[in-house]
């Protein structure tokens, strides 16, 4: 699964230890999301897309889904 967290993080000015608390996880874990290392839960994913206002499809797609470049 890609994510397009590291961009709407960034587009609002925010550290990794901003999202980190706002999301109630580690620092660490928003890092493994950004980078791939880690896909989050289902709620995670969730409380991620309510936190930037958006629909959860617009923060994560499945790599079936992407498009071919």
């Amino acid at each position: 699964m890609t994510n397009r967290l590291r961009v709407l993080r960034a587009e609002r000015g925010w550290s990794q230890q901003e999202v980190a608390e706002r999301l109630g996880v580690s620092r660490q874990s928003v890092n493994a999301i950004e980078t791939g290392r880690y896909d989050p839960s289902l709620p995670l994913a969730f409380r991620i897309a309510e936190l930037f206002g958006l629909a959860i499809e617009q923060c994560f797609t499945s790599p079936s889904q992407e498009c071919p470049q």
